[in-house]
């Protein structure tokens, strides 16, 4: 890489090298982005001196290096102690990585406007080492401006996705899909368990699984989404009642080898709810109506 072309990267801040940070600022130096980092316990700072980092002695030198400063410390009250640190903000993007719910997004952005920061609040959904794979998402919500500029430098992290003006949006989505990722986990975990019991190993049943939720599984998740967005669940494939007796067959086979049947007996107790509330010829997507419902 030539000097001009490195000089044409935007320089960037990172504040906080945990795994995740670290992460982040290497990418960001092996992809020729000039970068500084600044972590409370200064040690970790130095390999990346060596990697030709800038290292800033304190938060208000680091937020001074760059226009663009992504931060991902340990939670809020982290993040507001380097920008109270900070000294003048106003003209400078800050993306937040720090993981937290979407109302601490909400104030993390009103405290950053009122500093004069434009905001972006991200969520990453990868661990430390898919950093930097572009088939990785990086959620972002916040504002428009900060990510259409600094979109370059963030597309070097992974595949950066705009979730809209709010910015809670990536914290939304980001606790929403974390569920998703450990239902499917568990799911995956009590169905090898059962399988396992009768000697099979689980990279095998796994490689069926995997190919059943790519070609049948997620084709289902898009039918349903629109069922769902039109709050009409016809019973054309399978109803919440025919599933409800598949389930049983599930327990039975658990129960007869031995392997703890909670998950899929709660499975059953929530169609069950549905069926109960009039969706018994539905599809299943209509179980929503009763998750939108907590218990009394």
């Amino acid at each position: 890489m030539s000097s001009t072309e490195k000089n044409e990267k935007t320089p960037v801040t990172v504040i906080g090298l945990g795994n995740m940070g670290s992460a982040l600022a290497a990418a960001l130096l092996e992809h020729g982005h000039p970068t500084t980092v600044w972590n409370r316990s200064a040690a970790k700072a130095g390999p990346f001196a060596e990697r030709g980092a800038v290292v800033a002695a304190t938060p208000e030198e680091a937020f001074a290096a760059s226009p663009l400063i992504i931060v991902c410390v340990l939670d809020y009250d982290a993040l507001y102690a380097v920008m109270d640190a900070a000294g003048p903000l106003a003209g400078k993007s800050l993306v937040n990585l720090t993981s937290g719910a979407p109302e601490q997004a909400a104030e993390a952005e009103a405290r950053a406007r009122s500093l004069g920061l434009g905001y972006l609040d991200g969520a990453i959904m990868t661990t430390p080492p898919g950093v930097g794979n572009p088939e990785m998402m990086f959620l972002y919500s916040g504002s428009a401006e900060v990510f259409e500029t600094h979109r370059p430098a963030l597309a070097v992290l992974g595949d950066p996705l705009y979730l809209g003006a709010e910015p809670g949006g990536a914290s939304l989505y980001d606790v929403a899909l974390l569920g998703l990722m450990w239902s499917a986990f568990t799911g995956w975990l009590h169905g090898t368990a059962v399988v396992t019991a009768d000697a099979t190993k689980a990279t095998a049943f796994s490689d069926i699984a995997v190919r059943w939720l790519t070609n049948a599984v997620a084709g289902f998740i898009n039918t349903y989404a629109a069922q769902v967005d039109a709050g009409r669940y016809p019973g054309d494939d399978a109803t919440v009642d025919v599933q409800i007796a598949a389930i049983g067959h599930l327990i039975h086979a658990a129960a007869d080898r031995g392997v703890d049947n909670a998950l899929p007996e709660l499975l059953k107790a929530t169609m069950e709810r549905a069926s109960a509330a009039g969706h018994g010829s539905d599809s299943y997507a209509s179980v929503i109506e009763v998750l939108r419902k907590a218990p009394r």
